[in-house]
């Protein structure tokens, strides 16, 4: 039995959730994984895993197991990045991963040029908007939107993003254009239930939030949506200031109330950040953390 493989098949599964879904991950077929595990809990003469119809859970001694083989299977990796020169030279795969339309339009174009650059370098990119576990799910490097919480993690700062409302010149030159938050009382509303809840959105008066109520024409769970909506004029919307960007330099919408904007949420370079960094992130940071910078710089 190969213990290493047993190993990283048992945190696969339970990261996974399933053992099918395990077999999907690992590229082998569902018997190899569940064989696989049996052995394993024969030569260690104990069950792992409690499995039913409907869900996996561990054993007492499957959780004690799975947290020494991560520590063993990490331990395992950093010795062959050491091995083939991670720590050396830019070398090897970099995982990132961004929220969807940010990484489209800001940390993709800087990607490429990267990789232009540093061809032993090869890059997985995932855009997703849930908040990813850096270690547990073997990221290098996240780009986060917003107050970050206490952690280890080390951040680096490369701008801000402001959240702005915003709507056609047609829908404002026939509603009127609202000069205070209290004023959206009388508008159509577009709502992005990722960013504002869809009865009220936040402003600052003077040195104090105020939430004011607002009148949702349509609810939708995207902020492209969002912003197709307000462009074809159904009222205005509240989105993230990058998001709008382009439809607001061509003319298609319009900025209102930026004077009671929120504060802007930062924009950060996260990374675990134990031991010496590999190479291949340190030349990214170096890399792209001023070519974000001037990217946002550059936006609304």
């Amino acid at each position: 039995m190969d213990r290493l493989d047993a190993m990283s098949l048992l945190v696969a599964t339970v990261e996974a959730g399933s053992l099918s879904a395990a077999a999907r991950r690992a590229g082998v077929p569902l018997a190899t994984v569940s064989r696989k595990l049996s052995e394993l809990e024969k030569h260690l003469k104990t069950r792992l895993l409690n499995r039913s119809t409907r869900r996996l859970t561990l054993t007492d001694a499957g959780q004690s197991y799975l947290d020494a083989c991560r520590r063993i299977l990490d331990e395992v990796s950093e010795a062959e990045r050491i091995a083939a020169g991670e720590y050396s030279s830019p070398t090897g795969e970099l995982v990132v991963t961004a929220p969807v339309v940010f990484g489209r339009l800001h940390v993709l174009p800087v990607i490429t040029d990267f990789l232009a650059v540093y061809p032993q370098v090869d890059i997985r990119l995932s855009l997703s908007d849930r908040i990813t576990q850096l270690i547990e799910e073997h990221i290098d490097l996240a780009v986060r939107i917003g107050e970050l919480p206490d952690s280890a993690m080390v951040a680096i700062r490369v701008g801000s993003i402001r959240r702005i409302v915003c709507a056609s010149p047609a829908y404002l030159a026939g509603h009127g254009t609202p000069t205070e938050p209290r004023g959206l009382a009388g508008h159509n509303c577009i709502t992005f239930e990722g960013l504002a809840a869809p009865a009220a959105w936040s402003f600052v008066t003077g040195k104090s939030e105020a939430t004011v109520p607002v009148r949702s024409r349509l609810q939708v769970n995207t902020a492209e949506a969002a912003i197709d909506a307000a462009i074809a004029g159904l009222g205005l919307t509240k989105v993230l200031s990058y998001q709008a960007d382009a439809a607001v330099r061509a003319g298609a919408l319009r900025m209102v109330l930026e004077p009671f904007e929120p504060p802007p949420w930062p924009v950060s370079l996260v990374h675990a950040g134990q031991g010496r960094l590999p190479v291949k992130l340190r030349a990214f940071l170096d890399f792209a953390a001023p070519r974000l910078k001037e990217r946002l710089a550059r936006s609304l």
